[in-house]
């Protein structure tokens, strides 16, 4: 029963270490493809949002989780079960502005960021910022418009990462006449 389980544990930390290795290779050939890091992070913010657009599917099928009443609802539901789900982490939330429209994720470790040191020559380069977009593109789609970006990050030499989100406004559905 042990070696089952120790294949289970192996197997995932394999498929994790993979990912990250091709993710580094991505990031790698952005760079090579574009002339400054903006433009890299451009990219990979709108890579992010497009894999977020189709991944709520996904994670509302596996999860079973129901429409979210509010901001904070949301923030958990993105933490305890997003994150871990997908990424195998559960970031704390905390952070939350006076009016409740901002918080943080913080991520003692990002597994993206595995194996991974910034050149000097990339001092811009938001590494990760692929998350962000991800939880753009999914929100959208539960029709939330939010701001998402990196406040703090272990590559640049800060003790965690911070992902901050600020709430912008609620998508109204636009229904096609006569389909009411």
């Amino acid at each position: 029963m042990s070696r089952q389980s120790n294949r289970t544990t192996d197997s995932k930390k394999m498929n994790s270490e993979l990912f990250t290795l091709t993710y580094g290779a991505l990031v790698t050939q952005l760079c090579k493809d574009y002339e400054n890091d903006e433009e890299v992070n451009k990219q990979l913010d709108k890579m992010g949002y497009n894999i977020g657009v189709r991944l709520i599917e996904d994670f509302l099928a596996r999860s079973s989780v129901g429409r979210c009443h509010d901001f904070r609802e949301t923030a958990d539901v993105i933490a305890k079960v997003a994150f871990k789900m997908y990424l195998g982490v559960t970031p704390s939330v905390t952070n939350w502005s006076p009016a409740g429209d901002e918080f943080s994720l913080i991520l003692e470790s990002n597994p993206l960021v595995d194996f991974v040191e910034l050149p000097d020559n990339h001092s811009n380069l938001v590494y990760s910022s692929l998350l962000c977009g991800v939880l753009k593109g999914a929100l959208e789609m539960v029709q939330m418009a939010v701001d998402v970006r990196f406040a703090q990050d272990t590559l640049r030499g800060d003790n965690v990462t911070e992902i901050r989100m600020k709430f912008i406004k609620r998508i109204e559905e636009n229904v096609p006449a006569g389909d009411e």
